[in-house]
C-alpha cells in the first residue's frame, strides 16, 4: 500500500522543474513557501543581526543547485539541510575573521556599537533557547518565531507530525524550566512561571525580537 503525496510535496515539485528549467517567478514560489523555515533555521543557530542575510545566500545556493535533487518533492527537507550548512559555514567563516582581526591593532579591530539595545528579555529568551537541543530549538522557533503550525513544520522540513509535537512539548518543558530558573534568580518576572501565561509571554516576547 503505497500513500499518495501531500498536495504541497506535489505544488514544491512543480515549481522546483519549472525552476530548473529558469522560470524566476517559479523559484519566488519557493521562496514566498520556505523562507520563514530558513529563517528560523538560522535564527536558532547563527545571531539575529545576521539572520536576513543569510536568508538570502541561502537561496542563491539553492538555485543553482536544483539539478543535484533527486526528489522534487523533497524540496523543503533538500533547503533545511543547505541551510543547517550554511549556519555551520558562518561559524568556520566567523573563526577564520577572528583570527585575523586578533593581529589587527585594537584601533583596526574595533567594530562600531550598535546604537539600539535589543530587547532584554527576548534576547534572553532566544539565548535559552539556542541552549536547547538544536532539534527542539529549531522547532520551537518556527512555532514561536516565524509562527508555522505543527504540521506546516512536519510539511516543510520532512519531519513526521509526532516528532514536531514531541520536540515543541518536550522543548517548552525545558524552556519553561531555564525561564523558571532565571525567575528565582530575579531576572524574570514572578508570574513567568506560570504555565498558563509562560508559552504567550515566550511567543510575544520572541516575536517583538525579530520584528523589523
Amino acid at each position: 500500500m503505497t500513500t499518495a503525496p501531500a498536495p504541497e510535496s506535489t505544488g514544491d515539485a512543480s515549481l522546483v522543474l519549472a525552476a530548473r528549467e529558469g522560470d524566476r517567478a517559479a523559484f519566488g514560489g519557493l521562496y514566498a513557501r520556505y523562507a520563514r523555515m530558513v529563517h528560523g533555521i538560522l535564527l536558532a543557530r547563527v545571531p539575529a543581526s545576521d539572520v536576513d542575510d543569510l536568508v538570502q545566500d541561502v537561496f542563491l545556493r539553492a538555485l543553482p543547485r536544483l539539478c543535484d535533487l533527486r526528489d522534487a518533492a523533497r524540496f523543503g527537507p533538500w533547503l533545511a539541510a543547505i541551510t543547517r550548512n550554511r549556519a555551520n559555514d558562518y561559524y568556520r567563516q566567523t573563526r577564520a575573521i577572528a583570527a585575523i582581526t586578533e593581529s589587527l591593532p585594537d584601533d583596526e579591530a574595533e567594530l562600531p556599537a550598535s546604537n539600539t539595545a535589543p530587547d532584554a528579555e527576548a534576547t534572553m529568551i532566544l539565548a535559552f533557547v539556542r541552549s536547547l537541543p538544536d532539534a527542539y530549538r529549531e522547532t520551537l522557533i518556527l512555532r514561536l518565531v516565524e509562527g508555522m503550525t505543527g504540521p506546516e513544520i512536519a510539511a516543510r522540513t520532512g519531519l513526521t507530525p509526532g516528532s514536531v509535537r514531541v520536540n515543541l512539548h518536550r522543548g517548552m518543558q525545558q524552556l519553561r524550566e531555564k525561564l523558571c530558573q532565571a525567575s528565582l534568580g530575579g531576572a524574570m518576572q514572578p508570574n513567568s512561571c506560570d504555565s498558563r501565561n509562560s508559552a504567550a509571554q515566550e511567543k510575544n516576547a520572541l516575536r517583538r525580537r525579530n520584528e523589523p
